[in-house]
């Protein structure tokens, strides 16, 4: 795009070739010169903005979200990681010990959650496990397994919390470039209201759905079933529900659809780790087993499961000099509706420190 002082030299140029008089730099004319390239400058800058949103490859923000609703597409909003969290007493009681809702526990990194209703840990028992809620949306939530450890304001008689299991329903609004690529595949793959591709943008439009499998007279002509996976991986029954009452109304006539559960497939991994020299094998190995926990998503719907990309996320995990997947053995090969889950895990030292997690 042409540029401030091209435009004032065009001007000072064409003040020239008219009156044969050059305008010195610092007389006011000059100055009267750059006041009127300023002001078609920024309608140069307004033009070209202009242009950019008027086509969704370049469109941006809410322009692009106008792009995208014309072709029935909405921007995925943020959603909060939802768990449970045990709260634990330091002995036996003979009354229950109350976990009140909104007890705010957190992570060494500050990531906040609340409890969302009464819990208690019952007479003679140490711990009761209560479902809390991510205090901000996005996927900051996403937290490993027993990293929600510390307490804002501990309730009487709770000596210590942690998550049992780690937490990863939690996810970023979708950006620009998601967004851009979901309106464009739109033009790409047309959907009419019958065809595989109708099915899955409209069910990709749904919060939390990470995947989606249409399977098109699975159960005989007249019927199409769809697989879903919600962003942790397996999609719960509410999710389900939102969409088979979805697909209910807008489905083609004489058309059974089902929404139903993906096949579950849970992928124990081993590995040996060598850490780079100056690096704690811990560390390490914590940062591993948090990128593995949050790359067994719900993405991995349908997908083949190689040795080999396993291997290298692990290794571009920063402070990972070597690694040697023990487990699995054999690489997983595509089925459209099996998603891989994240089993047991387990990091050994491979310089044989002892180390392990």
């Amino acid at each position: 795009m042409i540029t401030l002082e091209e435009i004032y030299q065009a001007l000072a140029a064409e003040f020239q070739a008219q009156t044969s008089q050059t305008a010195a730099a610092s007389s006011e004319l000059a100055v009267r010169f750059y006041a009127v390239a300023a002001q078609m400058y920024s309608l140069y800058v307004q033009a070209e903005w202009t242009r950019r949103q008027c086509f969704p490859q370049t469109a941006e923000g809410e322009e692009l979200d106008k792009h995208a609703k014309l072709r029935g597409v909405t921007r995925r909003t943020a959603t909060r990681s939802v768990g449970t969290v045990r709260f634990y007493v330091d002995q036996e009681r003979e009354t229950d010990t109350e976990v009140p809702a909104g007890t705010v526990c957190m992570t060494a990194g500050g990531v906040r959650f609340t409890t969302d209703i009464d819990g208690a840990v019952p007479a003679g028992e140490l711990y009761c496990e209560v479902p809390v809620t991510a205090m901000e949306a996005g996927a900051a939530g996403n937290v490993g397994q027993g990293t929600i450890i510390y307490m804002a304001l501990p309730p009487t008689g709770i000596a210590a919390c942690a998550n049992p299991s780690p937490l990863s329903s939690g996810q970023n609004q979708e950006g620009d470039q998601e967004l851009r690529e979901r309106v464009l595949a739109t033009f790409q793959r047309l959907a009419n209201g019958a065809n595989n591709a109708f099915y899955e943008q409209a069910a990709m439009s749904f919060d939390g759905v990470a995947a989606v499998t249409v399977l098109p007279r699975n159960r005989g002509v007249g019927t199409v079933d769809l697989v879903p996976a919600a962003l942790e991986g397996e999609p719960d029954q509410e999710l389900l529900d939102t969409l088979q009452a979805h697909f209910d109304r807008v489905r083609e006539i004489a058309c059974d659809v089902k929404v139903v559960p993906p096949e579950i497939l849970t992928i124990n991994v081993s590995v040996r780790l060598w850490a780079k020299e100056g690096q704690s094998f811990d560390a390490v190995a914590e940062a591993v087993r948090q990128r593995l926990e949050g790359w067994f998503n719900g993405e991995r719907l349908g997908k083949a499961l190689p040795r080999a990309e396993l291997i290298s996320l692990i290794y571009g995990v920063d402070g990972v000099a070597n690694c040697q997947l023990e487990k699995p053995t054999v690489d997983m090969p595509q089925s459209k509706t099996v998603l891989p889950v994240l089993g047991e895990l387990t990091i050994t030292d491979g310089a044989g420190g002892g180390g392990g997690a």
